[in-house]
């Protein structure tokens, strides 16, 4: 809550501070789409969840506290949301990739996102037009990730919010 307001997102992950730059247009136009289709989806079937995108803090400890790019809280855990902020792991956490923070969203943010309980990552990669989703096994890790892609004509579904889905074509549309 002392982060400076300078337009630019800091987070904590394992004590440690990242600053990375506002997004730009292209992942703002992703990640708007993606909003729209998952409150669209959500507005009649309240009951399964709720959508929220940055910046919105998610305090999973102390030591680890982020601003996903977009986030599902599952009808299941509503009460990890508080008027502030989020307090625990959502049930769909989102990062869209860029060449800045590539690294630390397929690295620190994973294992933190993996350790901390999230049953599934999307990883977004706007150059590919790829999706990737990492699904919580039964031993409590992210699986490798299955990939999606809109070359492939792919759909974008999850067991979480059942009878939603998102072509990669209406995603990625320019």
């Amino acid at each position: 809550m002392r982060f400076p307001d300078d337009g630019k997102r800091h987070e904590i992950i394992d004590g440690v501070h990242y600053v990375t730059p506002s997004p730009n247009l292209g992942h703002q136009a992703i990640i708007g789409r993606l909003d729209l289709a998952l409150g669209n989806f959500l507005e009649g079937r309240p009951e399964l969840g709720r959508v929220f995108f940055a910046p919105l803090d998610v305090i999973f400890s102390f030591y680890d506290v982020v601003e996903p790019d977009l986030l599902v809280i599952a009808g299941d855990q509503l009460d990890i949301m508080t008027p502030k902020n989020i307090q625990g792991a959502p049930a769909v956490v989102v990062e869209v990739l860029s060449p800045v923070t590539r690294k630390v969203d397929e690295g620190v943010k994973r294992q933190l996102f993996e350790r901390g309980g999230v049953r599934e990552y999307w990883v977004i990669d706007p150059k590919r037009e790829t999706l990737k989703i990492s699904h919580r096994s039964p031993d409590g890790t992210f699986t490798d990730g299955t990939v999606l892609s809109r070359a492939q004509d792919a759909v974008l579904t999850t067991p979480i919010l059942p009878a939603f889905s998102l072509t990669l074509g209406d995603l990625f549309r320019i």
